[in-house]
């Protein structure tokens, strides 16, 4: 009897000894197969690539056409600048910078400007001949900006899609070219009766994208401007409507800027970081 019972109890220990190495087994079966998938998963999933642009200082150079609307649109027609500006961009592509632009135009819309000296065939001079005095728009804005370039569809760490945005103080003002100076209402005080001083601030929004190539040798940007000024006729009275134009005004441009970069890296190569 004791003999059977020791038999029984020691299968009983075999029969566990078997459950157990199955059930241990079965863990560690478990665990390799999830540790493979996992490295699977890791070779499937490469890592991330992070480029890092140079820093650097950009000087430019730049051109643009400006369509007006608004209060503009009743004064002008289209109007170009011509410009320059310095910027300095970190190596996560943040700019910040300032410009300087030189507004001119030719093309007038206001029937009542020197009206007061017209005649059919045109202006009367101080002989009593008509003839044409030159007319043009001048002017200047300048300001500071800030922006970014954004990292996709880009040729490289230093190029691709950038916003800038500006706020500054804008002028112009109608500039007559009498070469003969045969008009005494358009002599040193009087013409400020007629030349419209106008300035005020206005805020700037420039949509676009800049490439720096590798070699460094072409550096361009371009896109699309929309400017909305906030300004005020300046002058205490206006000769041909006989007031002060006291108004606030709404004056808006969109058009299209085209840029040419110098730049200064301080770091000659762009980084890859993973």
């Amino acid at each position: 009897m004791p003999f059977q019972l020791g038999i029984s109890n020691y299968l009983c220990t075999m029969q566990l000894h078997k459950f157990l190495i199955v059930i241990i087994v079965g863990v560690l079966g478990s665990y390799h197969s999830s540790a493979q998938t996992d490295n699977t998963n890791d070779k499937k999933e490469p890592k991330k690539k992070i480029l890092v642009g140079n820093k650097m200082w950009n000087l430019d150079v730049n051109a643009a056409v400006d369509f007006p609307h608004a209060d503009m649109a009743k004064r002008f027609g289209t109007s170009y600048r011509v410009g320059f500006g310095i910027k300095y961009k970190t190596s996560s592509n943040w700019i910040v910078g300032a410009k300087f632009e030189f507004i001119t135009g030719n093309t007038f819309k206001e029937d009542s400007l020197l009206y007061n000296m017209k005649k059919d065939l045109g202006i009367i001079n101080i002989a009593g001949d008509v003839i044409n005095v030159g007319m043009f728009q001048r002017g200047y804005m300048t300001g500071i900006q800030v922006g970014k370039i954004f990292p996709f569809l880009q040729a490289n760490a230093n190029s691709g899609p950038m916003m800038l945005a500006s706020l500054g103080f804008m002028q112009y003002k109608i500039n007559f070219f009498d070469r003969d100076n045969s008009f005494p209402q358009l002599r040193d005080e009087y013409k400020k009766g007629y030349d419209r001083l106008t300035n005020g601030i206005y805020f700037e929004d420039f949509i676009g994208y800049n490439f720096h190539s590798k070699n460094k040798l072409v550096n361009i940007y371009a896109g699309f401007d929309f400017v909305w000024g906030f300004t005020k006729v300046r002058r205490e009275y206006t000769f041909d409507l006989e007031r002060k134009e006291s108004a606030n005004r709404n004056d808006i441009l969109t058009g299209f800027r085209l840029g040419w970069v110098v730049p200064i890296y301080k770091k000659k190569s762009e980084d890859t970081y993973y």
